[in-house]
């Protein structure tokens, strides 16, 4: 492509976390070309992260409602003519809707029909290369950008309304779709009696992890932890971390806020590991796994519940290891 793009398009419908390291891609994107209009397709509810981005156009695929919003989104994004479309998801319907969409330059990784894209590259989990470095893969033709460009998020500046807290503190996410995924909650409490009386403990997550948080609380017996699951919105639960002296988290979306913010964190990773590319990108991490276990990693995304029956991948965690304020 001779000319600078005037318009492109980046499409990455998969999850939360997904979608948070995509805008590494945008971030990218932007800085190369100031001027050209960058849209990111997303999975519906995954908006509320962009609410007020200083320069990214958002779309949304309802994937409740399958074909109905596939055909629309075909049709909007030929109306859109772009000059340049970014596929950063491995499936079938991204793959249409990169092929259909009459771009000039069209590239993303392996998947069936990526050959018809301009460019694609196989997505190379075998590598230590995090994901966005995948990401990054992709652009170089596009920007002849050296380096990888972080994720970023544009929270608010200030604390929520309804949130208040006088002293330091820091934010636990105990919390994850997939059970084996998730550090256990004698775990998490066991952590919570590491923290200093000075420091307030706030466990986090979406209205789905309630019910896990007060668990957590209630029988942490300290009186300075609360349970505000569900209680805010990802936007501003991203504000309230990056006021947080520290965030410990799981293999899981709140891991990438975290990065995409640069706050200290400390990641437990039970069934997954680090080498599939989904490590923090925080100046100050720490990962903390059982290390030599024949059975880990049993998975990419995790199971419901552990295949070999004795988790020892999750209960094995050694909490005296966890960088601690």
């Amino acid at each position: 492509m001779k000319l600078p793009p005037k318009k492109i398009l980046i499409i990455q419908t998969a999850f939360l976390g997904d979608t948070i390291l995509a805008t590494s891609v945008a971030e990218e994107l932007h800085c190369v070309f100031p001027n050209a209009k960058i849209f990111l397709l997303i999975k519906k509810d995954n908006e509320l992260l962009f609410e007020n981005h200083p320069f990214l156009n958002i779309w949304i695929h309802d994937k409740s409602k399958k074909y109905a919003s596939l055909f629309s989104l075909i049709k909007k994004i030929r109306q859109e003519n772009f000059d340049i479309v970014i596929n950063l998801h491995r499936y079938l319907s991204s793959s249409i809707l990169t092929i259909l969409s009459n771009a000039q330059y069209t590239t993303g990784f392996y998947s069936f029909l990526s050959f018809l894209f301009t460019r694609s590259l196989p997505h190379q989990f075998h590598q230590l290369l995090h994901e966005t470095d995948r990401y990054h893969q992709l652009l170089e033709p596009i920007t002849s950008q050296k380096k990888t460009f972080s994720p970023k998020l544009y929270p608010s500046e200030t604390l929520p309304k309804n949130f208040t807290s006088n002293e330091k503190y820091v934010c636990l996410f105990p919390g994850s779709i997939w059970a084996t995924k998730q550090l256990p909650p004698l775990k998490w409490i066991e952590l919570t009696k590491k923290f200093s009386n000075h420091v307030n403990i706030y466990l986090c997550g979406s209205s789905d992890d309630y019910n896990l948080c007060e668990y957590i609380r209630v029988n942490s017996n300290r009186n300075n932890i609360f349970n505000i699951a569900g209680q805010f919105s990802i936007l501003e639960v991203a504000a309230i971390m990056k006021q947080s002296i520290r965030v410990y988290v799981n293999d899981s979306a709140p891991l990438h806020i975290a990065s995409a913010l640069n706050i200290p964190v400390t990641a437990f990773f039970c069934s997954t590991v680090k080498e599939f590319g989904f490590f923090p990108l925080s100046q100050e991490q720490q990962i903390i796994e059982v290390k030599n276990l024949a059975c880990r990693p049993c998975g990419i995304h995790g199971y419901k519940k552990c295949p070999k029956k004795h988790f020892q991948c999750g209960i094995n965690i050694n909490i005296n290891e966890v960088i601690i304020h």
